[in-house]
């Protein structure tokens, strides 16, 4: 076992890892924050995603060393002050997500999109979004959610 430190959602952890634990494991069995899915399990999916250093990574793929010292953003730390992201805000107003399991991935993705390019054109979103699969929705909801929030930051609703 070896200890590392990681700051996930503006909290500083010191955790026992074993060289094996993936980020994922680490997030949800050992400091139990289970909205990261673990889904595929081989980078696959997207339902795993989380922001490290606020680039969107496949929680699953990366392991939990080589977060030490850096700075992770889960699904719950985007509701720090106990009100819904714009992201989440959007995402439920246009019905974007059925069964939910990938939201989590995908509202991530849409973050990090959205913090690199606050204007991201519709078809940067697709390949923003292109690593996260939805079994459920089709994409047409969530691409119209992400869609929606480019026009709210033009003025336009």
């Amino acid at each position: 076992m070896e200890r590392v430190r990681i700051n996930v959602n503006e909290i500083d952890h010191e955790v026992e890892v074993e060289p094996w634990m993936t980020l994922n494991f680490v997030l949800r069995e050992k400091l139990a924050l289970t909205g990261t899915k673990k889904g595929c399990d081989t980078g696959g999916c997207g339902a795993c995603t989380v922001l490290l250093d606020g680039r969107a990574v496949y929680s699953c793929m990366t392991y939990a060393m080589k977060a030490e010292g850096r700075r992770v953003t889960t699904i719950e730390g985007l509701t720090g002050d106990g009100n819904l992201d714009r992201i989440q805000t959007a995402y439920a107003e246009h019905y974007a997500l059925q069964c939910g399991y990938c939201t989590p991935g995908f509202i991530m993705s849409t973050k990090a999109l959205f913090d690199a390019n606050p204007d991201p054109l519709e078809e940067e979103i697709k390949e923003a979004l292109v690593g996260n699969l939805c079994r459920c929705t089709g994409y047409a909801k969530i691409l119209e959610a992400t869609l929606s929030m480019k026009q709210k930051r033009k003025g336009r609703t």
